[in-house]
């Protein structure tokens, strides 16, 4: 459902369960996006022209966590079902040494890629992402609760037309610092307001998130041998510092570099500064 042309060309991709839209633009060594709940690719329409400039293909894919156009109700929507997918999207692809850049859920599903499909990764960023206990992040966790019933998410997205409704903590108020353009709120919650198949798709990924996922990929983090960069808001709102600080201890090859003026939306509060640490870590950490 991406609309910006920043991404590059839409396109689809047929998988085991069905089919992807991602976009898909610049030549060089590959970066993946991984975002997270009630968005997609749009989250990263600031970042991807500066990574292709710095000489990277940038795939940004419309993962099925509610703001996709394209139902896919044969998918294993629970979260290790989705990190197997993003690995099966990586082999379709035939993508190798990528560097995977997650924010929010997308982290955890990204977790759980590290710990049970690393082959194709070659370095990872994680910026502002849920891990740990904290998945999902206070309030949001009595949101999906909700969102598990049958026809509770039509009504819950209904106000959240409104802008000042999308600046409420359970909106966008407290992951984004500064709101959001109105063509990009609809990108995000569209597609759940109007297609059912979507929002079954989104009730049936509530029904799975619970931490004992990332807390079983956290037992595995001293396996990880791969680079990662954690990056992390100084103001953010829904994961404190201290995890940031925990996968540092953890991940045997992870560093911490820290942002101000951001929620947990980096790609949306400081996207070029986002965008600055991530070319900084690809090029330290580029294959030989």
């Amino acid at each position: 459902m991406g609309i910006s042309p920043a991404l590059g060309p839409a396109r689809e991709i047929a998988l085991s369960t069905g089919r992807i839209r991602y976009h898909d633009i610049g030549t060089g060594a590959p970066v993946v996006f991984v975002h997270g709940l009630l968005v997609n690719a749009d989250l990263w329409r600031k970042v991807v022209p500066g990574l292709v400039a710095a000489g990277h293909r940038c795939l940004a894919p419309d993962w099925p966590l509610g703001s996709h156009s394209i139902p896919v109700p044969e998918a294993d929507l629970t979260p290790t079902g989705l990190a197997d997918l993003i690995a099966e999207f990586l082999d379709a692809l035939d993508l190798t040494d990528v560097t995977v850049v997650a924010n929010d859920t997308g982290g955890a599903l990204t977790q759980l890629l590290m710990t049970r499909r690393p082959e194709r990764i070659g370095r990872v960023v994680l910026a502002a992402v849920d891990c740990y206990e904290t998945f999902p992040p206070f309030p949001f966790g009595a949101l999906l609760k909700v969102a598990k019933l049958p026809g509770t998410i039509a009504p819950l997205l209904a106000p959240m037309r409104w802008k000042p409704v999308q600046r409420l903590p359970l909106g966008f108020g407290w992951v984004t610092k500064h709101a959001l353009p109105g063509e990009i709120a609809q990108s995000y919650l569209g597609p759940a307001r109007r297609d059912a198949a979507i929002r079954a798709d989104l009730r049936r990924f509530a029904a799975g998130v619970s931490n004992r996922h990332t807390l079983a990929a956290a037992e595995r983090f001293a396996e990880v041998d791969l680079p990662v960069q954690v990056i992390w808001s100084t103001e953010d709102k829904l994961f404190p510092m201290a995890l940031a600080e925990r996968l540092v201890t953890d991940l045997p090859r992870a560093s911490l570099r820290t942002v101000a003026d951001s929620y947990t939306f980096l790609p949306e509060d400081q996207p070029e500064l986002l965008t600055e640490l991530i070319v900084e870590f690809t090029r330290l950490h580029a294959a030989p």
